[in-house]
């Protein structure tokens, strides 16, 4: 142990003494001190550039010497001449073009510094330190009010998020302006598009309503997406990574730079396989991302194709209590029992699916106050999940009874086969306008969408009289989402800003045909909503503003909600947030309160379906009510801590259930998988421009699976704590740079659940005359201890 401290200890002396470049930084605003995301910032004489964060920064490593820095937004390029012999701050003062070229995409659905929206960003740079193979909720797990999971465990795979307790079919995603939820089951999968973080230039997570966006309404939070920017410079990159449970990650990505001051072609390449924690929880990911751009002073055109596929061993079964204890990796999917009584696992209880994204956008200027932005959409879904299926029913699946050696038979063990074939197609169009002290946006989207959803067996022991590729059961979903929006912000002077967003919204959905339960599904709904939003920000001084906004939300239910119950509700959420902000030059808190007020809110019930979808009711009344606080302290050069705490109540009012064969008012209750407590806090520490080690801590407190505050629902607490540590060497023949990372999760090992199902039935037949009310639960075990290395080559 003290020859690896002594270890330790040269290391980090040895990289403190390679640091023999400086860091340029700044930060890019416009006119009125607002920053600018998005803005290519390069060095003209190198092929060395970046882009500035979503607070308007940058930061270059660059040697002793005398630059050309250059600024490219959509007007003329901006340059100037620095010499560097130390550390540099330079700013640019972008007056002359408000929006930055790659911004323009998503400055519709996005909101900044000044907007009295409750919002949190994750940079590039930020996703690149632990960007080792696990997707994009798990890159985000240490922002506020932010709970993952996992189904495999191990982060790779199908994967969840939460925020402020609504689930991942309440958090509205976009990419790139483009609605990603799914339009019928309004779930984010973001293992259809493994390794997006690699194509990721930022991320904006707005909690709350959050400002108008395109999709699925925003019930708990917002998350929009910007993919990479224009790259001014010619490079590649070969990314490695390999780690516990046989994960391993492999990418490889380029740009041609500008070619001829205005063309540009990019792409990635990954894939990523990993064995899960789980017993058999494997994943199997390919992807891909390729992007053609034209820019010029006063135009962006790109077209981008990306997508996935993926095949994963199903994990979404989940296990009881006592399995948790004896046996915690146990996946129970597959298990079958053949003809001898041995016990078995279906090789291919898989779940397998390709996604195909192609995107078209054109941002145009069309004067120093209007932009313009078209975007065009066609999303192709396909694949299917497979089961093995014991002693079914011949009634379910169309089939005859057939008699064998004299017994009659009505039931087989078979395998099948439920498919989903889709396509989305979607219209955004947008423009801006600003004028002195008026920022406006107006804009308009169309959603269409079909889907078809079928079921075949593939093998059945006693197939009966049926074909190969015969359906037993054959349904389409139709939605259509036509939304209008205008949104204003007005400084009315240097301290108050005005802030107004106008949203109505028609939505149609009709289904036909079976459902996956073989029975008629017949949905015909039209909904139009109203959803109007305000706010105030007010900027006390150069370091502090207060903010407050209240904003209306209504949303549909989703395709689930209708299978289970067809006279379900829409849902509506009033929404208040009062924010403090204090800004200063090595600490910033960012403070606010919020109140959601939901009426008829689809709350998780806990359980199921049997493709391991949760199921929704409508509670009535039911709100939560919190106060989130983040922080960032500068202590010194070398130290940064970045806390995070959220604290709130989450109640469904006069919650009525049936119990024991009656209906029973329990009063308020707690709302399904919503903690009370979430923190999160990230500490790092730079011996050396070159060398980065960071400790990333998460406490959840203890949630309820249910709405009647089960015991038997309950989920424990958990701390875990996670290591992360990057070291780049700056080349000067082959490579630019060589960069190594390291993450440990877990590094105490705890043995925590960050989810599960929670379920009752009414028990008849066990005393005859009487109704007993069973109760039951189920567990998803994340990853004790693990790891992952990896290494870059930049050229």
């Amino acid at each position: 142990m003290k020859n690896l401290f002594a270890f330790l200890c040269l290391f980090v002396l040895s990289v403190s003494m390679q640091a023999q470049n400086f860091t340029l930084s700044g930060t890019i605003s416009d006119e009125s001190g607002e920053p600018l995301p998005g803005v290519t910032v390069f060095v003209k004489e190198t092929s060395n550039g970046t882009v500035s964060d979503i607070e308007g920064k940058y930061a270059l490593r660059i040697s002793k010497g005398t630059y050309t820095i250059v600024v490219r937004t959509l007007s003329k390029p901006i340059e100037k001449t620095v010499t560097i012999t130390k550390d540099t701050v330079l700013n640019f003062d972008v007056s002359k073009s408000p929006e930055a070229l790659d911004a323009v995409l998503i400055s519709a659905v996005r909101v900044n510094a000044d907007s009295p929206i409750t919002y949190s960003n994750l940079d590039k740079k930020e996703i690149t330190k632990r960007n080792l193979g696990q997707d994009i909720p798990v890159l985000m797990n240490f922002m506020p009010s932010v709970v993952t999971t996992t189904d495999a465990g191990s982060g790779v795979g199908y994967t969840g998020i939460r925020v402020r307790g609504s689930d991942a079919t309440r958090v509205n995603v976009t990419i790139n302006g483009i609605p990603y939820n799914d339009a019928e089951s309004q779930g984010t999968f973001w293992v259809n598009m493994p390794d997006l973080a690699s194509s990721t230039e930022s991320i904006q997570l707005q909690r709350g309503v959050g400002t108008s966006t395109n999709g699925s309404g925003a019930f708990g939070a917002s998350l929009s997406l910007l993919t990479d920017a224009v790259s001014e410079k010619a490079n590649g990159e070969i990314s490695n990574s390999f780690g516990s449970f046989n994960t391993r990650k492999h990418t490889v990505k380029f740009s041609t730079g500008k070619l001829d001051e205005h063309f540009e072609l990019a792409g990635r390449l990954s894939k990523i396989k990993s064995d899960g924690y789980i017993d058999r929880a494997s994943s199997d990911l390919s992807a891909y991302f390729l992007q053609a751009s034209y820019v010029d002073d006063n135009t962006l055109i790109k077209a981008l194709a990306f997508g996935g596929h993926e095949i994963t061993y199903q994990a979404w079964n989940g296990i009881d209590r006592e399995t948790l204890e004896t046996n915690r990796t146990f996946n129970p999917s597959g298990q079958f029992t053949d003809e001898n009584g041995n016990v078995r696992f279906h090789d291919n209880e898989v779940d397998n699916y390709r996604q195909d994204h192609y995107q078209f956008h054109w941002n145009q200027k069309l004067s120093e106050n209007w932009t313009t932005n078209l975007g065009l959409n066609y999303t192709q879904g396909r694949g299917f999940f497979e089961q093995y299926k014991e002693d079914e029913s011949f009634d379910e699946y169309g089939f005859e009874e057939i008699v064998v050696n004299g017994t009659t038979i009505n039931e087989t063990d078979l395998i099948r086969r439920r498919w989903l074939d889709n396509d989305f197609y979607v219209i955004n169009l947008n423009a801006n306008y600003k004028k002195n002290n008026l920022d406006m946006d107006f804009g308009a989207f169309l959603g269409v969408y079909d889907g078809d959803h079928f079921g075949e067996v593939i093998w059945a022991r006693f197939a009966s009289d049926s074909e190969i590729r015969d359906r037993y059961y054959d349904g389409n979903g139709k939605k259509n989402d036509l939304s209008f929006f205008t949104k204003a912000t007005i400084r009315v002077n240097d301290k108050i800003s005005l802030f107004g967003d106008l949203q109505l919204r028609n939505v149609s959905y009709k289904t036909s045909g079976l459902s996956s339960d073989v029975v008629p599904f017949n949905i015909d709904e039209t909904y139009t909503f109203f959803n109007p939003k305000a706010g105030i920000n007010y900027k006390v001084n150069t370091n502090n503003s207060l903010y407050f906004s209240y904003a209306r939300a209504n949303r549909e239910p989703n395709r689930s909600d209708f299978e289970n119950n067809n006279a379900v509700k829409p849902e509506q959420l009033d929404d208040f947030e009062l924010g403090w902000r204090w800004k200063g030059e090595n600490f910033t808190v960012n403070t606010n309160a919020y109140y959601m007020l939901y009426n008829d809110q689809l709350v998780l019930t806990g359980a199921l379906d049997d493709t391991g979808s949760p199921l929704r009711t409508n509670s009535g009344k039911s709100y939560r009510l919190g106060l989130e606080i983040d922080a960032s302290f500068k202590l010194s050069e070398q130290l940064t801590l970045r806390p995070n705490v959220a604290i709130s109540t989450n109640k469904n009012k006069d919650f009525v259930t049936s119990q024991d064969g009656s209906l029973v008012n329990l009063g308020n209750t707690n709302i399904s998988f919503s903690p009370d407590f979430v923190a999160g806090n990230i500490i790092s520490y730079m011996p050396s421009n070159n060398f980065q080690v960071s400790l990333l801590s998460k406490y959840v407190g203890e949630q309820y699976m249910g709405n009647i505050d089960s015991d038997v629902s309950k989920l424990d607490s958990y701390f875990i704590n996670d290591l992360n540590l990057n070291y780049t060497i700056k080349m000067k023949s082959i490579f630019e740079s060589i960069t190594f990372s390291g993450l440990i999760n877990n590094i105490f090992g705890v043995e925590y659940v960050s989810n599960g199902y929670f379920f009752t039935f009414d028990d008849t037949w066990s005393t005859p005359g009487t109704t007993t009310t069973i109760e039951g639960a189920g567990f998803y075990p994340q990853a004790t201890r693990n790891f992952l290395v990896g290494m870059t080559l930049k050229f």
